[in-house]
């Protein structure tokens, strides 16, 4: 069983990558009060986390410049606690919060019949998914999807024709077959 995290007030919630474009593992980190924690992630997580939370942000009133802070840089990490599989967002309203909430990814067998939208019947078949909780101003999200647009971005080079990614080694291209 892997651990749970609740951060209330984080000072830094960050996506990040670490190794060469290509090789990249990208992940999640957060401190609050002394301690980090690191989630492994998959690059589309993380663009997908930056383009809702963007529309969440559209929505609300636009932060203020003297709340903006700057894009937080994250940490190497020491090793990863667990690899995200599904990741909710909600706001809190009556604290101007924006709540992510990531949940370990689980490997089950497709022909189990398993429910994974049902928390009983995952922990009855001895899944006891560990989750970990993010409040984050708007500010603090305004600076996530900073980070995490720019990591996004700066992967590898896109091919014109097929559009898949371009590796420093060369590409091989289906469109020219």
């Amino acid at each position: 069983m892997s651990d749970s995290f609740d951060f209330a007030d984080p000072e830094v919630v960050v996506p990040g990558a670490d190794g060469p474009p290509g090789h990249r593992t990208f992940f999640l980190q957060a401190r609050e009060d002394g301690r980090t924690v690191s989630l492994k992630l998959e690059k589309q997580q993380v663009a997908a986390l930056c383009e809702y939370l963007g529309g969440i942000l559209t929505d609300l009133a636009p932060v203020s410049d003297a709340d903006l802070v700057s894009p937080p840089s994250p940490s190497t990490p020491d090793g990863l606690e667990w690899i995200v599989g599904r990741l909710a967002v909600a706001y809190e309203e009556a604290d101007d919060r924006i709540v992510v909430v990531a949940e370990e990814f689980v490997e089950i067998d497709p022909d189990s019949q398993l429910d994974l939208d049902d928390p009983a019947a995952l922990a009855e078949a001895g899944f006891d998914l560990a989750t970990a909780r993010f409040r984050l101003t708007r500010a603090q999200v305004a600076a996530f999807i900073a980070v995490g647009n720019d990591l996004v971005q700066s992967g590898r080079a896109q091919c014109r024709l097929c559009g898949r990614p371009i590796d420093p080694e060369g590409h091989v291209c289906p469109r020219l077959n």
